[in-house]
């Protein structure tokens, strides 16, 4: 691991003690104060590039939130570097295109699993390996927004890193790619589309730790297509509250254990 010279990770700037055992992932920074709000005793620990982090306490543990940026690439490094100062359990909560027609604006999406049609998986594994959420964040983010009362989806979720690419696939030189894959997905039941899912269950694979992820449907652009109502929701406050949820469900089963 690259250390800058005062012993603080490269680029997340946080040092070992710092950050929790569980951390929240957000890609905006600005979202990083918004989900600190439901820590106790919370208080910021590093600001450097798009990487943000707030460390605070849920039912007496210690618990971080890391912001990642855009994307593959960044949110394998925060991870990588959250791992080296001491994380072990980590919850995205981000935002996702919907792609089946009952995947709504307003809705949660759980990501069981995650197609890697990105980049930075194929630097950590061969493509025959799977990009795959943990059962037991997984089930503790379904039971979670279960509990808030949310409608939520469970299943495969889309990872790319062009984020034009799906909403413009036909202006692209390569557009009969983009959308027969597009196609191929939805006949798969894909239930949503995003940027970083894929990275971070590979990663976690890797460096053998916990990782899973919830987000807010912010619109459905199929629904659209089919000329059918296409609310489009932009507060992610549901999906934070499932994730922290998550976190507290996941603290309480490991003290138990």
């Amino acid at each position: 691991m690259v250390y800058s010279h005062d012993g603080r990770m490269y680029h997340i700037q946080v040092a070992k003690g710092e950050v929790g055992r569980y951390v929240i992932l957000p890609g905006d920074p600005k979202r990083c104060a918004l989900i600190a709000r439901y820590f106790d005793d919370a208080r910021q620990v590093a600001d450097s590039r798009e990487f943000v982090t707030y460390t605070g306490y849920l039912d007496g543990e210690m618990v971080s939130v890391t912001s990642t940026g855009i994307g593959g690439p960044s949110a394998s490094i925060a991870m990588e570097e959250l791992v080296e100062a001491g994380a072990d359990t980590f919850v995205r909560v981000g935002t996702c295109g919907g792609m089946q027609l009952d995947v709504v604006g307003g809705d949660i999406v759980v990501a069981t699993g995650a197609v890697r049609m990105e980049g930075t998986s194929k630097e950590y594994a061969p493509i025959e390996f799977p990009a795959v959420a943990n059962l037991e964040v997984v089930n503790a983010l379904a039971q979670s927004a279960k509990d808030l009362g949310l409608a939520c989806h469970t299943g495969i979720v889309q990872c790319k890193d062009a984020f034009y690419g799906q909403h413009r696939p036909e202006s692209m030189p390569v557009s009969y790619e983009l959308l027969n894959k597009w196609n191929a997905y939805l006949k798969l039941g894909c239930l949503a589309s995003e940027m970083e899912s894929a990275a971070l269950f590979t990663v976690a694979s890797f460096l053998h730790v916990r990782c899973g992820s919830a987000f807010l449907v912010v619109a459905n652009q199929e629904r659209q297509k089919a000329g059918l109502n296409n609310p489009e929701v932009h507060d992610t406050d549901a999906a934070i509250r499932v994730g922290v949820g998550a976190l507290r469900k996941l603290i309480a089963a490991d003290q138990k254990s």
